[in-house]
């Protein structure tokens, strides 16, 4: 059975077989396109990705981006597995080589990634949660990039930050998402 670039990126556990995992190093932003392509060639590969919040031209986003950027895992077999198409695959640079030797990566790393997906394949990184008296920063909005502290939390999916700002003080409400604790 053909494996789609999905079921590559939400595999849960790796296969027991003679096999172990290698780690590929792809051309810089074409690790899909590289999983696409080396899972064509009936290669089996893992592709962790993350999905987090970033700010993008004063708004937050929910983005997927790789764990890992420009790594991927295969799944060979020393003996069976023909490694020769796999350097010239579109999107890989190379097969990530200590010396001579090609770096192996312990299985019970893949495991333990595979065990940390949400039901879409994804990782998710912990958002820091924010509580009345730590210090935030606005991040996206007309009051974007000042900071005060958090002064209250109301149930209408508000917050009131207290900002100094020119000539005194001012209370802002403002959704959840604009602001972020500052570390």
């Amino acid at each position: 059975m053909k494996q789609s670039a999905d079921d590559a990126i939400k595999m849960t556990t790796p296969a027991r077989s003679g096999k172990c995992w290698y780690l590929i190093y792809s051309k810089p932003r074409q690790e899909k396109g590289a999983v696409e392509n080396l899972l064509r060639q009936n290669y089996e590969v893992y592709f962790p990705q993350i999905q987090l919040w970033r700010s993008r031209r004063g708004n937050r986003q929910l983005v997927i981006e790789p764990l890992f950027p420009r790594y991927l895992f295969i799944h060979l077999d020393s003996h069976s597995d023909n490694w020769a198409p796999i350097r010239s695959t579109l999107g890989v640079s190379s097969l990530v080589r200590f010396g001579a030797e090609p770096a192996r990566v312990p299985d019970e790393l893949v495991t333990y990634l595979t065990s940390r997906q949400n039901a879409e394949g994804l990782h998710e990184w912990a958002q820091p949660t924010l509580a009345v008296g730590d210090r935030a920063r606005v991040v996206s909005g007309p009051l974007a990039g000042y900071e005060g502290i958090l002064l209250a939390q109301s149930s209408r999916e508000r917050v009131v930050i207290l900002m100094d700002l020119v000539g005194g003080q001012v209370r802002a409400r403002l959704n959840p998402d604009q602001i972020e604790p500052v570390v």
